[in-house]
Parts: C-alpha cells; structure tokens; sequence
C-alpha cells in the first residue's frame, strides 16, 4: 500500500490541513460503517507539529526536531509515495518555515516526490508584508518544489459568495444545509465554525479528489508521483491550476446531479478554479483528469475528445492528458471531477506579485524587521525577485511558441 505523509505548517496550512482531516472522516465513514481504522484511512494523517515560525531562525534552530518528526511519520509508511506541504504565502510562519521544512524532505528525502498547496494573499491581505513573504517563498518552491497547486484566498471567497447568492436566490433548488461543510465546521466530526473554514473546505475538497487513488480503489488508479511525471515537462514550470466540480456535494446542497458531460464541462470553467486565471487563452503543457464515482474509461476519452478543440495545448504535447478514476464518490455525490492543468495562465499571478514586491522594495518599506535577523541580507531579496523574474521569462518563452502553433493550424488548413 502507497501512503503519504501531510505536512502542515502555520495557521493557515493547519486550518486547511484540519478541514481535510475532518472531511476524510466523512468520507471513509460513509464507506467503512464498521467504523474501523482501515487501511484506506491509514495511507494519510500523521500530523507534524513543528511548533517554530521564520526561515532563518526558528527554521535551524528546530531542524533536528523537525526531521526527528518527518521520520517517526515516514516510519510509518510501508511505501512512501509522496510528501504534501499545505502553507500560505503571505504570513511569516507558513511562508518561511513552510519552505524551510520543504527544503529539509528535499535533503532528507530526495527521491520522495514533494507536492506543496500554497495558499496565495489577495491584493488587500492584512500583512502588509506579504508581498516579501510570498516573492521569498517563491524562490523556494520553484527551486525545490516537484509540483506546486496554488490556491488563492480571492478565488475562495467568489466561490463561497456565488454558492450562497445561488443558494438565496433559488437557483441551487434548496438552501444549504446547516450542516454543509461549504459554509461552516459544523459538516465535520464536531467542532465549533472557525473563520475561514467556508474557504479551507473548497481547498479540502480538492485534496480528497486529488489523493483518492491513494485512498480507495478504481480501474484507473493514479499513483501521486505520476503527476509530476505527466504534467512537468519542465522542472520549474511546475505550478498546476486546479478546478473542482461540484465545488459543493448532495450532502451539502439537495440539488439534481449534474449531468455527466456537463461536469467535464465545468471543470474547465473559470468560476470552477481555485486561481483566478484564462487557460482558454493560453498554452496548455499538460493536463490530469481525476474523476471519482460512476465514470467510465469511455466516458473520459469521449469527454477528452470533446474538449479537446477549445484547449490550445502546445503543439509538441498535444496528446498530454492524464486520467484517473476512482471507484469511490464524494459524500452524497454520483461523481466528481478534479482538472490538474499545467498552464502558462499562471503567469499573470507571479507578475502581480513582483509587481506588489517591488511597491514595496523600491521604498525599502519594513525591509529593516528582515535584515536584522541573522543570516537575511538585502542579497535574499534581489535573489529571490530575480528568481521570479526568470521563472516568469520561462514562461514568456513558452507562450512565444503560440503563434508557432497558429502557424501551423494554419497550415494545415491549406493543406486541407
């Protein structure tokens, strides 16, 4: 049996890391009714608790603890498959010592593939300084992340806000349930709602879709690690939109199931993407499909082979897709679906964030409370925006290739 091991880290990566928990629970009861600790359920969940903030600082000063900790839970694991860090960008604990336990699975464990969920600030985030955090910490992820899903706060609340104004205005046929794990905590084993846990159930939700293989059974069971094979064809264009369909389940909102075509449909929606972002015009490098409940391997292909025309994909990968299909559904739902696309759509997130960095940086604002600390110089800084900077020329260049691709459907229209 793979298993893998959940790292989280700072108050947002534990929130959303808790959210995940409890809605595992969910799931695997509505499957195990005899209420064991079964295997399924065994393949996650050893939290490490870090108890550290900052890179630098608290980073070394715990690192034996912390990869004393990364070891008892790998201890654990028959079969390692892969590494989930679950952080935010923005504040100083997810961003800083999030990356530095990053780099410690990296010496660690390097064949062990490393998948990381960021969480990215909106423009109006209450950290003044999240700017130099997130600009920090991308350096990090590009340098030592296998797959990174970015996930931002802004596309979280338009999706709680659109499911409640659907809801209030009739067109979700119902309202949501109290106990909907889409507006509160109540949905979970027990606990009070805590803020912010309408958005980390969406985050949660598309981490259930994305570890299901791991979790149960299907006829197209899709290893963790194949991911980063399939989707990475470049090592630093690593960053993968993610869009979730249903964003709710039947135990969260009494609506008909969407037909079956309509959710492959969704799926390439923008109102469906944890990231604000336009794949439809840009280049697609490579694309995973992960379905769960009664789908069919002729209901993908079919489904692929429908889409397939309104997806630019780059002209050397136009085949790059990757299935998966798990046998077992979302609580209260015939079938989901999870969209893992490799996109250079992504580019315009990391301009604005350079751009919201250098605000900052060309005034030197708040530089001070970074440079006393030991062993962060102004060097720190120019590197990790100058790493931003070639990561975003990586993808200009990709894009470049576009037109070539226009080029040659032209072409081919000639010849025709």
């Amino acid at each position: 049996m793979t298993q893998s091991v959940v790292v989280q880290v700072g108050q947002c990566g534990n929130q959303v890391g808790c959210r995940f928990w409890d809605l595992a629970l969910r799931e695997h009861a509505s499957v195990n009714k005899k209420g064991i600790y079964d295997d399924a359920l065994s393949s996650f969940f050893r939290n490490v608790d870090t108890r550290a903030v900052g890179h630098k600082v608290y980073g070394s000063t715990y690192r034996e603890e912390i990869v004393e900790n990364l070891r008892k839970a790998a201890e654990h694991c028959d079969c390692l498959q892969c590494f989930f860090v679950i952080h935010s960008m923005g504040g100083g604990t997810g961003s800083g010592l999030g990356t530095f336990v990053l780099n410690v699975l990296e010496d660690e464990f390097p064949e062990v593939c490393r998948i990381v969920t960021s969480v990215y600030p909106s423009a109006e985030d209450d950290v003044i300084t999240s700017p130099y955090n997130s600009v920090l910490a991308m350096r990090e992820l590009t340098e030592h992340a296998h797959c990174v899903l970015p996930i931002e706060n802004q596309s979280l609340v338009d999706i709680i806000n659109k499911i409640k104004h659907m809801s209030h205005s009739g067109k979700l046929g119902a309202e949501i349930k109290q106990s909907s794990t889409i507006i509160s905590g109540q949905g979970g084993v027990k606990g009070q709602e805590k803020p912010f846990d309408a958005m980390n159930n969406i985050v949660a939700n598309m981490l259930l879709n994305l570890t299901s293989s791991a979790r149960f059974e299907g006829s197209l069971n899709m290893d963790l690690n194949e991911i980063t094979m399939n989707l990475v064809p470049f090592p630093k264009l690593h960053y993968l939109v993610s869009s979730l369909t249903p964003l709710y389940t039947l135990a969260d909102v009494n609506v008909p199931t969407r037909r079956l075509d309509q959710m492959f449909s969704d799926a390439f929606s923008k109102d469906h993407q944890l990231i604000h972002a336009d794949p439809k015009h840009n280049l697609y490098l490579a694309c995973a499909l992960i379905v769960r409940g009664d789908v069919q391997v002729s209901d993908l292909r079919r489904n692929i082979e429908r889409l397939k025309p309104s997806l630019p994909f780059v002209s050397w990968n136009q085949e790059g897709w990757k299935t998966g299909l798990c046998s077992v559904p979302p609580v209260g739902h015939s079938h989901s679906l999870l969209a893992l696309a490799n996109n250079t759509c992504v580019k315009p997130t990391f301009i604005e964030l350079k751009d919201r960095f250098m605000k900052l940086y060309k005034k030197k604002a708040h530089l001070h409370h970074y440079l006393h600390v030991d062993g962060m110089e102004q060097s720190c800084f120019t590197e990790a925006v100058s790493s931003l900077s070639s990561l975003i020329e990586e993808y200009n260049q990709v894009d470049a290739t576009k037109g070539l691709l226009m080029t040659d459907a032209q072409r081919l229209s000639i010849a025709v």
